[in-house]
């Protein structure tokens, strides 16, 4: 059991409301930033429990803040934690909120769980998360609940819309014009999928590029002639067109073998 699942275990105070499986999943991605001057946005204050457990995990040196839409949880402020009465599907108030807050480390999305404030949130704030910092959005699974707008490959779901996010990690390799590079792809790490969470952590990086080390095993392929060189040439343009058409209609790709 790690220290905040034992937290959660023991607590006695401020009520808090988790699924029995996220507690690995913070502890691993939490854990670096343990005794450090953090920025911690939690998106959901509820009754004030989780913001307890993030300032007694993280220690003094944290700063903690909530968004809730409740005026009363205004009243769950004590030292080191601040809250903002708004509705994370606000983007005006959104904004204003990361016009007072520093670099936040992390922000954890675990407000209303609609499809439109998962999404408005990450459009909003994911530009306010540090250099190496992380975007949790949690409670996914109401991407496939019909009370909450969501349902397997529904369009406008937070599952549908973040698999978007895997082609921009990957768009440094792009052949397309459709697949950019863009600020995502600069700024993104990793991305990490669990049961009913994502976790987008960020690091900048540029252009990836291979190496080769070591003796090769084998020796260069026996020289072609040229007749056979020009056989190759044109089996590779033949298919460079054959592929280039099912690309376009997004079919599978063909490989002579």
């Amino acid at each position: 059991m790690n220290a905040i699942e034992e937290y959660f275990r023991k607590n006695d105070q401020r009520l808090i409301h988790k699924w029995n499986h996220y507690f690995d999943i913070y502890e691993k991605h939490f854990n670096r930033f343990k005794d450090k001057e953090v920025v911690i946005l939690e998106i959901g204050v509820s009754q004030g429990g989780s913001l307890q457990m993030w300032k007694n995990y993280f220690g003094p040196n944290a700063k903690i803040y909530g968004i809730d839409i409740n005026p009363k949880c205004k009243e769950l402020e004590e030292e080191n934690i601040k809250i903002f009465i708004g509705s994370q599907s606000d983007r005006k108030f959104l904004r204003t909120v990361k016009e007072q807050l520093p670099p936040i480390d992390i922000l954890i999305d675990d407000g209303g769980h609609t499809m439109r404030q998962q999404i408005i949130s990450y459009e909003e704030l994911f530009s306010a998360i540090s250099e190496n910092g992380l975007y949790l959005c949690e409670d996914l699974h109401t991407s496939y609940w019909l009370s909450h707008g969501g349902g397997h490959k529904r369009r406008g779901t937070f599952i549908e819309y973040s698999k978007n996010f895997i082609d921009s990690l990957n768009a440094y390799h792009s052949e397309q014009r459709s697949l950019k590079i863009n600020e995502f792809t600069r700024s993104v790490h990793s991305i990490h999928y669990y049961d009913s969470i994502v976790v987008v952590e960020k690091k900048t990086r540029s252009a990836p590029f291979d190496e080769k080390t070591g003796t090769p095993s084998f020796q260069n392929p026996v020289r072609k002639n040229k007749f056979q060189k020009l056989g190759d040439r044109l089996e590779k343009e033949s298919l460079t067109v054959i592929n280039k058409v099912l690309r376009f209609f997004r079919l599978g790709g063909f490989i002579w073998k």
